[in-house]
C-alpha cells in the first residue's frame, strides 16, 4: 500500500513544478558503493580525514593518489540503481528540475541526469596542482587504473590532484551560486544524506525559508527530520520508485 506521505507529495507534483533535489551517500548505497568514511571506510588503517586534505597531498601525493586510484577502480564496477534512474528520468520530465549532489562517485552522470550540480566535485575530474596557466580549471579523466601515481599535468608536467573538495577547502563560488539559485523551487527533496555536512545541510533550511515544500527521504531520522515539512524513512531506491509510480501511474 502506498505510503501516505509519498502520496501527499505525489499530489503536489505537476508537470510545471520546480523541483530541486539534494542527494548524499544513501542514494548510492544500493549500488554497493562503500562509504569510504567511518569504521568500514578505513584504507590501510588510514582514515579518509587524514588523506583527503591539501596538506596530506603536499606531504605524500603518491599515497593520496593510491587511495583515490583504488576508489576509482571500486566505483568503476558499480552501476546506477533505481534511485539514480528515477532522478535521471525526472531531470528530463520536469523542465524546472535541478539535482545538487554531494556524491563524487559519478553515478548520477552515468544514469544520464541533466542539470546536475556537483557540490563536492567529482572523483573522475582532475586539476593541475600548480593551477598552471595552460590547463583548464578541471577536466574529466576516467582512466582506470591511472598510469602514473601521481598523474602528471599534460600542460606543465606538474602533479594533478583529484577534482574533489577536500576537508578544509571551500566550495567553489560558482557551485554555491548555482545551488542557491535552485532553492527558488516548489518542492525541495533531501535524499540519502545525514544532514550533518555544511554548507550542504543548510540548503533545505533556506529552501523552506523561500517557500518550498521540503521533503526528506532517508533510511533513518536525521538532525533535520523535525525541520522539514515531511520526512519519510526507508531505502532511497524504494521510496523514489514508489513516488515515481504515484506521479506517473500510467
Amino acid at each position: 500500500m502506498p505510503n501516505d506521505g509519498l502520496r501527499t507529495v505525489a499530489e503536489m507534483i505537476r508537470p510545471e513544478s520546480r523541483i530541486t533535489v539534494l542527494t548524499g551517500a544513501g542514494v548510492s548505497a544500493a549500488s554497493g558503493v562503500p562509504t569510504f568514511r567511518g569504521p568500514d571506510g578505513l584504507w590501510r588503517n588510514r582514515r579518509p580525514e587524514t588523506l583527503a586534505t591539501a596538506e596530506a597531498f603536499a606531504r605524500d601525493p603518491k599515497t593520496v593518489w593510491e587511495w583515490y586510484n583504488w576508489r576509482r577502480q571500486v566505483l568503476s564496477t558499480k552501476q546506477p540503481n533505481r534511485a539514480h534512474q528515477v532522478l535521471a528520468s525526472w531531470s528530463r520530465r520536469f523542465s524546472g528540475f535541478t539535482l545538487v549532489t554531494q556524491n563524487v562517485d559519478g553515478l548520477h552522470e552515468r544514469a544520464g541526469t541533466l542539470n546536475l550540480i556537483r557540490f563536492h566535485g567529482s572523483i573522475w575530474e582532475v586539476l593541475c596542482w600548480n593551477r598552471c596557466a595552460n590547463s583548464p580549471v578541471r577536466w574529466w579523466n576516467d582512466q582506470i587504473p591511472l598510469e602514473a601515481l601521481p598523474p602528471l599535468c599534460p600542460h606543465c608536467g606538474g602533479m594533478l590532484r583529484p577534482g574533489v573538495v577536500w576537508f578544509g577547502e571551500s566550495i567553489d563560488a560558482g557551485v554555491i551560486e548555482k545551488s542557491v539559485a535552485a532553492l527558488d523551487c516548489d518542492i525541495f527533496f533531501t535524499i540519502g544524506t545525514s544532514a550533518l555536512v555544511y554548507p550542504a545541510a543548510a540548503l533545505s533550511i533556506e529552501a523552506k525559508r523561500r517557500g518550498a515544500y521540503t521533503v526528506e527521504l532517508n533510511l533513518e531520522a536525521t538532525p533535520s527530520s523535525h525541520a522539514v515539512d515531511l520526512a519519510v524513512h526507508g531505502p532511497a531506491e524504494e521510496l523514489l520508485d514508489e513516488l515515481n509510480a504515484l506521479t506517473n501511474p500510467s
